[in-house]
């Protein structure tokens, strides 16, 4: 089943009640969702990486660790990942474990 994506700013926004985990590449929040069918977005901000390209090879890696750690992810929740400024230093198949290992943390 192929994820859909968040698009509407108010649906990335987030409550202190909301659980989350986080290491040195990135944050995971997550949440109920919206509606039946659950989504997932993907922040990289301006403040942490200050080009475009920057910006947007941070969301190409967590989209492709996303991708392929998608069975893990609860049917009934939305998930929000914040790319972290040390993100880069890390290998595609490390960020993939990383990201498994978290997201089994969080669904406990």
């Amino acid at each position: 089943m192929k994820r859909k994506t968040i698009r509407n700013h108010k649906d990335f926004l987030t409550t202190p009640d909301d659980p989350s985990v986080a290491n040195f590449f990135f944050v995971i929040k997550m949440k109920d969702a919206v509606k039946k069918d659950a989504r997932y977005g993907v922040i990289a901000s301006k403040r942490v990486f200050k080009l475009a390209t920057q910006r947007n090879r941070a969301k190409r890696l967590l989209r492709d660790w996303v991708a392929f750690n998608e069975n893990l992810m609860l049917p009934t929740k939305d998930y929000i990942f914040i790319a972290r400024s040390g993100i880069f230093s890390c290998e595609r198949d490390i960020g993939r474990s990383k990201m498994a290992h978290l997201l089994k943390k969080l669904s406990k």
